[in-house]
């Protein structure tokens, strides 16, 4: 059998990074404030880099850093110099996709691991072992990819050579990100991390010489979303996933929420350590799915993985998200005495909401809000309307620090 697969998980800030490792997550991948393919979020500063990777390593996981850009010649100078000032930190991994880059990273951090991002398109075992033989120590295959495909690339290369692929979260509809369209209509360059997402929006056709005649491309004729792809979602997968001899599996979204990257770890966690408890009598559940639904999310597809998708891989009509539930706050400290758990809100809470409380490694359980105080004046609330206010909620049953809140939104 195959060796138990590494779940990593985004982590668009320090708090996402803790979040991500404390709900399962064995490593994460960030991005600095500089040099990385997502401007967008939050990031980390050095000392947060610092902070992140001495929580890592103190619960014995990994931490690797994106570094992925495709760098212009004015980039060079500042990269050399941002290597230079976090070389003292024991980083476990860089994410590269420039041959420039991974050139200058060998000279400034010659003892970096170095793992090939999905941007530079590995696509053929021919490729991997290349890349493998220039110093690579893990390929992030294409997302195009097939199982058959990434079978022959492990059977093809040496084991020493590890492949990781994304199996959950938004699919770029360019090839592997490769995409020029931000940067044509934004000047966002998205390979240098700040795209603008156009391929989710709403578009028509139009013939040159019939201008404001509007084409149709699908039902409805004054515009489609047909650069619009479902998310990749495969977690009813994970034997397949691992039958393919990849090493670890990448769950996308370091611009999404604490919220969101706790449900997603947390339910993928489950699946993989249930097939790994017992594979021979391994089932899924559906609750596990049912949890990936509870943020916010696309219609769900698998990709490439069996075959190349046809229009049922994309949404057509809209490329709103949908949300069913809304996070109202995380724990930071319980009272075992009296029950009560002390939250910082992050939507408002009313007394008489039904909620949903969940932790990591534990079950979900519901309950509703009975008693509620503000934790600075000690007064009875019926409501906490106020961003990051600090409350306490007594609980039905015990729960930990980190446990979060949510409600289903009325339908």
């Amino acid at each position: 059998m195959n060796k138990k697969p590494e779940l990593l998980a985004p982590a668009g800030d320090l708090e996402k990074l803790k979040i991500a490792l404390i709900y399962g997550a064995d490593a994460v991948y960030f991005g600095g404030e500089v040099f990385s393919l997502r401007a967008g979020a939050g990031n980390l500063s050095i000392p947060e880099i610092e902070e992140g990777c001495a929580f890592a390593h103190s619960l014995n996981k990994r931490l690797y850093m994106a570094v992925n850009v495709f760098a212009h010649n004015n980039d060079i100078g500042g990269l050399i110099n941002y290597l230079e000032s976090i070389k003292h930190i024991p980083i476990d991994g860089f994410i590269v996709s420039d041959p420039g880059v991974i050139s200058i990273m060998k000279q400034v951090l010659p003892d970096a691991e170095l793992h090939l991002s999905t941007q530079s398109n590995t696509t053929n075992w021919a490729s991997a072992a290349f890349w493998h033989s220039m110093g690579i120590k893990r390929i992030v295959t294409a997302r195009e990819l097939s199982f058959d495909e990434i079978k022959e690339i492990r059977s093809r290369c040496p084991d020493t050579l590890e492949i990781e692929a994304f199996v959950h979260g938004a699919m770029c509809i360019s090839y592997s990100g490769r995409c020029l369209l931000s940067n044509f209509m934004t000047n966002r360059d998205a390979n240098r991390g700040a795209c603008s997402h156009p391929c989710r929006w709403k578009y028509a056709l139009v013939e040159e010489q019939r201008p404001g005649e509007y084409i149709a491309v699908d039902e409805d004729e004054r515009g489609t979303y047909f650069f619009n792809s479902k998310d990749l979602c495969m977690i009813r997968n994970i034997p397949d996933l691992v039958e393919a001899g990849i090493s670890s599996l990448k769950i996308e979204g370091r611009m999404k929420s604490i919220f969101y990257v706790a449900v997603v770890v947390g339910a993928y966690r489950k699946a993989i350590d249930a097939y790994f408890d017992d594979p021979e009598n391994y089932s899924f559940k559906e609750e596990w799915f049912d949890e990936l639904t509870k943020v916010s999310h696309r219609y769900f597809t698998t990709g490439f993985y069996y075959n190349k998708p046809d229009d049922s891989g994309q949404n057509y009509g809209s490329s709103s998200y949908i949300k069913e539930y809304t996070f109202l706050g995380i724990v930071k400290a319980y009272d075992e005495d009296t029950g009560f758990a002390i939250v910082e809100q992050r939507n408002k809470i009313v007394v008489g909401d039904a909620i949903e409380v969940f932790g990591p490694g534990a079950d979900c359980f519901e309950q509703t809000v009975t008693e509620m105080f503000d934790e600075k004046t000690g007064e009875a609330i019926d409501a906490a309307p106020h961003a990051q206010q600090i409350i306490r909620i007594k609980m039905d049953n015990k729960v930990g620090e980190n446990f979060m809140l949510r409600k289903a939104n009325s339908k």
